[in-house]
């Protein structure tokens, strides 16, 4: 039986949101290990001068607990 974690985590791109998803994977792995899925909880921009500035993402990542 596995046993998962699900933490809420932010993150931001000046390029696409599939590069601030891509953020968020990278910066979790860095402590977090055997990540498992992200799930999109919300997505948002910032504007200005009527252009998208940054990129922004409300995510859930999983990933599997040793017990």
């Amino acid at each position: 039986m596995s046993v998962l974690k699900v933490i809420e985590i932010l993150g931001n791109s000046s390029v696409s949101f599939e590069d601030a998803v891509q953020n968020i994977i990278d910066d979790a792995a860095k402590t977090v290990k055997d990540i498992k899925s992200v799930y999109i909880q919300d997505m948002q921009v910032t504007v200005k001068d009527n252009k998208i500035s940054q990129y922004r993402v409300n995510a859930k990542l999983t990933f599997g607990i040793k017990h």
